[in-house]
């Protein structure tokens, strides 16, 4: 809102001394002098979104002080120019020069052969018009193509006369130089090549008899001899693993799944093979095996041969120096070193096609590189005494990731007495099989049954079908490996005190543990 000022006429008496002086200055009486009016107050438009932005709260007309409320002074919408040119001194000033009727803007459509006559003539000034886009107002010619340029030969170059002599001084001087220079770098790396070689140098080596081997070189030097490559074939498919010699009467422990598909060949092609670290090749025979424990022990007639030598699994701690040696993946006499990383991990291998191993054992966990063809073969201390039999790997890949495992040394000493007296090794048998999955809660977990044999130990002592085994004995049960573990830890007709959940309600049970010799094929 805009607020007009007004000013009211004011006529003031002169003093008699002030009059003439006026009168004297101007020769004009005080009450002859022109009395102007106010001049006009020009206030710009305010637009509406500024004035909405700005304007006075609603209801205030001043300022936030309360005051009279003043009339509202009328709106000037359209402006009053102040001082604005007379239209003569505009129209010479904008417009078009005398005789010319040249526009602001060309027609685009202006010298084209087939103008669009539906389009605006001028679409610059109809807001209604669509774009276009005509000539540029300036007329620029298109670059003109040089003309091909014409080959010179050799003749023309320089018979021809067109090319200059002093062009021809200069290339010819030039190549010269080049020649020069080429000659003499030729020459100079000659010289040199034949200084850089001579036939008179002898390089000499030096040996360091006192120098001590390490207890790694050591230990494998002396169990190297005592660890065999295990080659079986059937016909014209074979497998490769290792083996250890236990005896020497030319017994060799062995995994039973290094052998398994000689051993169940009924054709009569199936041969195991043994090679010695100094090369020696022999025909091995299969004395037994145990799937249960993936074991197996073989026969060679060879004399004079280095015996391993067997340590004690109670001896055996976390943190040890190993060294695990065999054929991985066909390299024999490889040796890996590491640490035992853990002791007493529950492993079950689950069988394979050709294959009837389903091992279950307390497992040596180690660090040392294990890879394919390492199987059957030594895991010896830092003191070269055999503390187990390498036997899996567990990888994502594949291939060796610093988790391998061995058959303790107590356990393959046990199974590979009885196979060498009996040829056949028996286990105590429970009778159930686990879901593959443990079950855990928040308070426990173990190995849930999932089927009871009929007239089995377990079927006998009354454990059911959806019990959940936590305990065998003093062991703790979290998983169904470690349940098979637990059972094959005991004697045959041993009773053993199992712990299960049922209903929520944990309930012991103890079980007379049978022989698996006459039992079906059952995990446990």
């Amino acid at each position: 809102m805009v607020a007009q000022v007004e000013f009211a006429n004011v006529t003031t008496e002169s003093t008699p001394s002030a009059s003439s002086d006026s009168a004297a200055r101007g020769n004009l009486r005080p009450s002859d002098a022109p009395v102007l009016g106010p001049r006009p107050v020009y206030r710009p438009d305010i637009d509406k979104h500024t004035a909405r932005a700005f304007r006075r709260p609603e209801g205030q007309a001043g300022s936030f002080a309360p005051h009279a409320q003043a009339a509202p002074a009328p709106r000037h919408d359209t402006p009053e120019l102040v001082n604005r040119p007379p239209d003569a001194v505009l129209a010479e000033a904008f417009g078009r020069p005398a005789g010319s009727d040249e526009l602001l803007q060309r027609d685009p459509e202006a010298g084209a052969d087939t103008p669009d006559t539906s389009a605006p003539v001028d679409p610059w000034r109809d807001p209604a018009a669509a774009a276009r886009l005509g000539d540029p107002a300036i007329h620029t010619p298109a670059p003109q193509p040089l003309p091909p340029g014409v080959k010179l030969g050799a003749r023309e170059v320089l018979f021809g006369g067109k090319v200059a002599p002093k062009a021809l001084a200069i290339l010819g001087v030039a190549a010269l130089i080049i020649g020069v220079l080429g000659g003499l770098v030729g020459r100079f790396t000659a010289e040199n090549t034949g200084a850089l070689t001579s036939r008179k140098i002898a390089l000499q080596q030096e040996s360091n008899t006192d120098k001590p081997h390490s207890q790694v070189a050591k230990v494998a030097d002396a169990v190297l001899p005592s660890v065999v490559s295990i080659r079986e074939t059937v016909g014209d498919n074979g497998a490769l693993g290792s083996g250890v010699v236990i005896d020497g009467n030319g017994y060799i422990v062995t995994n039973n799944h290094v052998i398994s598909m000689a051993a169940q060949d009924k054709s009569g092609r199936a041969k195991i093979q043994a090679t010695f670290s100094d090369g020696t090749r022999a025909p091995a025979q299969l004395v037994g095996r145990d799937p249960k424990t993936d074991l197996a022990v073989l026969k060679v007639d060879v004399k004079n041969l280095t015996v391993a030598r067997l340590g004690k699994s109670s001896e055996v701690q976390v943190g040890d120096d190993v060294l695990a040696i065999g054929s991985p993946l066909g390299l024999s006499k490889t040796v890996t070193s590491g640490i035992v990383s853990a002791l007493h991990r529950a492993i079950q291998e689950s069988p394979e096609a050709g294959d009837d191993t389903a091992g279950a054992f307390d497992a040596v966990q180690t660090d040392a590189a294990i890879n394919h063809g390492n199987s059957g073969g030594a895991l010896v201390d830092g003191e070269g005494r055999l503390i187990g039999i390498n036997t899996a790997i567990r990888s994502e890949s594949g291939g060796s990731v610093g988790l391998g495992f061995a058959i303790p040394v107590d356990l393959v000493q046990r199974v590979s007495q009885t196979l060498i007296r009996d040829g056949v090794m028996y286990h105590p048998w429970l009778g159930v099989s686990a879901k593959t999955k443990q079950v855990e809660n928040d308070v426990m977990s173990g190995a849930a049954v999932a089927d009871v044999v009929g007239n089995s130990p377990a079927a006998k002592a009354g454990i059911a079908e959806g019990d959940v085994i936590v305990k065998v004995g003093d062991r703790q049960v979290t998983e169904p490996a470690e349940l098979t573990v637990a059972v094959q830890s005991h004697q045959i007709g041993e009773t053993v005190n199992f712990q299960l959940i049922r209903d929520g309600r944990q309930v012991d049970v103890p079980v007379t543990l049978e022989s698996d010799k006459n039992a079906p094929q059952a995990p446990q």
